[in-house]
């Protein structure tokens, strides 16, 4: 089912002997495919066609790349069950689990589609001239959004499909008119390939240049830092860990010609629970938050990591039953032995802190790869006193802060580093009648949320998933849904050119029919 070669362009390739293999973590061994490192030749080959056919690629218009994306679903489609047989293999999640991600694939390309068959995506802005204006003419100007370059992406660990091969990533960029490398993550390497299979079958059904896509497989870091210092590469996605992303934009930033990284690093993703909510509802919060805590084995970014309450009966209560609810969930699998020892060695640097009280217990050894969910119990003022406490660990663990008062629960918020969502749990009075949480939050988050929890990240237009630094490289864009495209574009403006000289989109007769500013206006009228 596997040839484990890259996708070089559309062509398959494998110059090295240095393979790897993929892991089953339900099985606790290796898989039985090898996926052979891509050589620096192979990189540079890639590099190269992505650059060629971006001239060719960029020049396409918005209903062709639309139809090149609805032909991507339609191979994925085509090959699903394959898709989700190599995928549970490779990460020990459950088949439910890889429909819905694979769904939510799919539904990202017809929305992209859908996006550039509306054409409105291109931010098309019109001035027009006035020669008689004093005591300066004024000139013709129109500007549109033009895409960047060929682009790499970073699969992530913990969603190989919605995140990686043909993510969200890929296909915005791919939607922009750029053309994509993917650097194929090792922990399901297999799955990638499946996908990027269909991705180039869609390039060749749809006639367009080889280089518009290509998949390098390698099990280590060289490769990407390969990539993101080529000259020709001009923007970077990435979703995955702090230190990861951090040495990415260190990379990109020293290169003669610095570069965009747009990456999302992770968050604790706070969660303010007041007292009134709490004393009429702690059975169905408790219950909702262990339930997303453990979700998915706690393997999402958007994970409620820390949970901040106001010193009372009620607190106490709520984290004694939410300590049971967990510890009665059963635990699930993880995608990969680093990852749970990895998990394990934060949860006990958290747990082996001054003054933290660990309030789950089990009495049984847990199989191998499934986590002991983890909820802990800090004072505000021990948390305040240690840094070590704000971190992310990620996994199906969080952590009970509890403060004295409102100025304290106030001093946390404000010591809390940039966050990809913020949670206040309460009555509608009291949010009212403390609503500079809101505004508060509004400075370290990307995303409000009352009365609900943080797991789940809906794809669409209103979606904002990114956050301050260190939740994202740049706070200013979403990495989920249609507005995620404009990561990969640049404006540029165009003075005094003939109407037969100006793109479609800026045209005098709006040949596209698309929405445009013009002198102020938001029209689809002709000049």
């Amino acid at each position: 089912m596997l040839h484990g070669q890259n996708y070089i362009g559309n062509t398959l390739s494998s110059e090295t002997n240095k393979s790897f293999k993929t892991f089953n973590p339900i099985l606790n061994k290796k898989n039985e495919f090898n996926f052979y490192e891509a050589s620096k030749k192979e990189i540079l080959d890639a590099v190269n066609l992505a650059q060629n056919a971006f001239q060719k690629y960029k020049l396409t218009s918005g209903k062709a790349r639309a139809s090149f994306l609805e032909a991507i679903a339609v191979e994925i489609l085509l090959i699903q069950k394959n898709i989700v047989e190599i995928y549970c293999k490779e990460t020990g999640l459950a088949v439910g689990r890889a429909n819905g991600e694979l769904a939510r694939t799919i539904g990202q390309l017809n929305k992209f589609a859908k996006l550039l068959k509306e054409g409105n995506w291109i931010n098309a802005s019109i001035d027009t001239g006035d020669p008689n204006r004093s005591p300066a003419i004024k000139p013709d100007l129109r500007k549109i959004s033009i895409p960047l370059g060929p682009v790499v992406v970073f699969g992530a660990s913990n969603f190989p499909l919605a995140y990686s091969t043909a993510g969200g990533d890929t296909v915005s960029a791919l939607a922009a008119g750029c053309t994509v490398i993917v650097k194929s993550h090792p922990m399901h390497a297999g799955t990638g390939e499946l996908v990027a299979s269909a991705i180039v079958k869609a390039v060749i059904k749809c006639n367009l240049p080889s280089g518009v896509f290509s998949n390098l497989n390698s099990n280590g870091i060289q490769l990407g830092i390969d990539l993101v210092e080529n000259p020709v590469i001009k923007a970077v996605g990435f979703t995955g860990s702090f230190k990861a992303g951090r040495s990415l934009m260190n990379i990109a930033n020293n290169r003669e010609v610095p570069i965009p990284v747009f990456a999302e690093m992770g968050s604790v993703n706070p969660v303010i629970i007041l007292k009134e909510i709490l004393s009429k509802n702690i059975d169905s919060l408790s219950d909702q938050l262990s339930k997303s805590i453990t979700l998915g084995s706690g393997q999402f970014c958007t994970n409620p990591g820390i949970i901040i309450g106001l010193k009372s009966k009620g607190f106490t209560d709520f984290s004694n039953l939410l300590a049971k609810k967990i510890s009665d969930i059963d635990s699930s699998c993880m995608l990969h032995p680093n990852i749970i020892s990895n998990y394990n060695t934060n949860k006990s640097s958290i747990l082996n802190s001054p003054n933290v009280t660990n309030l789950t217990r089990f009495k049984n050894d847990q199989k191998a790869n499934f986590p002991k969910q983890g909820l802990a119990f800090v004072s505000a003022n021990d948390f305040l006193k240690n840094k070590l406490l704000h971190n992310e660990v990620f996994g199906p663990f969080s952590l009970l802060v509890e403060c004295d008062n409102l100025i304290e629960l106030d001093n946390v918020l404000n010591n809390l580093e940039g966050q990809l969502t913020g949670t206040i749990m309460g009555t509608e009075k009291e949010i009212l009648n403390n609503k500079h949480l809101i505004e508060t939050f509004k400075e370290k988050v990307g995303r409000l949320i009352i009365n609900g929890v943080p797991t789940g990240v809906e794809v669409c237009a209103s979606m904002l998933h990114g956050g301050p630094f260190p939740a994202s490289s740049d706070s200013r864009f979403s990495a989920v849904g249609i507005h995620s495209i404009q990561r990969w574009v640049r404006p540029v403006s165009y003075q005094d050119f003939p109407d037969t000289l100006l793109p479609d989109e800026l045209k005098n007769n709006n040949p596209l029919k698309i929405t445009r500013l013009v002198n102020g206006v938001n029209t689809k009228k002709s000049i």
